[in-house]
């Protein structure tokens, strides 16, 4: 069974910065497209960023220049780097492995932009 494990969450100041880590174990992590989403209170949830099995990524047009995602497969880990944060972008990070087949969740990190 596909297990992701998120962490790096935390209270931030606006301009910092975080590193999101998503620990992939069950499967071959090199099988999977890795994404990274986002859920703000009341809102709905949203796609950040996205990396393919073979390493090529994208991130969405509201967080590029501040945003990116990277995998290391060795570890099978994903990352969500995330650069001068501004308070919209508080919401609860959840992590997302997709194969042909199956699709597995993470259970969320909090991210808080505040001072």
């Amino acid at each position: 069974q596909v297990r992701l494990v998120e962490s790096g969450g935390t209270l931030v100041q606006p301009g910092g910065s975080l590193r999101l880590s998503c620990v992939f174990s069950g499967s071959s992590f090199s099988l999977y497209a890795m994404a990274w989403y986002r859920q703000a209170p009341g809102k709905q949830r949203e796609s950040v960023a996205h990396i393919t099995a073979g390493g090529i990524a994208s991130v969405a047009d509201y967080v590029k220049g501040r945003f990116g995602i990277a995998r290391d497969n060795a570890k099978s880990t994903a990352y969500l780097q995330m650069n001068n944060l501004k308070p919209e972008d508080t919401a609860v990070y959840y992590c997302n492995a997709e194969s042909v087949s199956n699709t597995y969740w993470g259970q969320g990190t909090q991210v808080t932009v505040s001072s």
